[in-house]
Parts: C-alpha cells; structure tokens; sequence
C-alpha cells in the first residue's frame, strides 16, 4: 500500500498562482497512475488531472485545461500540480489520488489541502 500527503494550498488573488505536491510513500512499484482532484464546498468531488506513473500522456480536465499543469518527479516520488491564472471557481479542497494494484479508480487519497482564491 502506499501514504500520500499533499502540500502547498493557501490563499491567492484571482489571477495567481500556486504549486501543490504530492509526497507518496510505500510501495510505489505497485502504482499504475496517479490524480488530482478537488471539492468545492457543496459539491460533488471533481477530476482534475491525471498521470501514468510509469510515464506516458497526462490528461486534464477542461475546466483547467491551459492552466493547470501535472507533472511528477519520480526520484523524489512526488506528484506536482502547478496551477496558474486561478480564479475563484478554483477554490477548493485538492486530493491527491493512487490507483494502486489491479483495482479500476483511485484507491488511494491523500488528507487534502485547502486553496482558496480570491477575486
């Protein structure tokens, strides 16, 4: 099984920027891809981004297609989320997500963090 904790949430103006990362800890040979997704308050979680572990096509969602960008540097088995020209609809508690082993879907989520931005 594997541990991921996410950091680098916070508070920024509309237009800002902000990088989240993902530490995964374990038995991180067993991962096929990781994600990210967020939930807004009162709504259902959304997807976000996504990222073969093993290297391979990312994919996000439109809604932050052009200024999101996920990314991972596997000698540091972390998991990035660069996220630029945020608006306030961005705002959001941001999961770190593993699909780990044979399971279809992510079964593996970080705690979150909080991003709140501002107009």
């Amino acid at each position: 099984q594997v541990q991921l904790v996410e950091s680098g949430g916070g508070s920024v103006q509309a237009g800002g920027s902000l990088r989240l990362s993902c530490v995964v800890s374990g038995r991180t040979s067993s991962i096929n891809s990781m994600a990210w997704f967020r939930q807004a308050p009162g709504k259902e979680r959304e997807f976000v981004a996504r990222i073969p572990w093993s290297g391979g096509v990312v994919y996000h969602a439109d809604s932050v297609k052009g200024r999101f960008t996920i990314s991972r540097d596997n000698a540091k088995n972390t998991v990035y989320l660069q996220m630029s020209s945020l608006k306030p609809e961005d705002t959001a508690i941001y999961y770190c997500a593993a699909q780990y082993g044979t399971v279809a879907g992510y079964n593996y989520w970080g705690q979150g963090t909080q991003v709140t931005v501002s107009s």
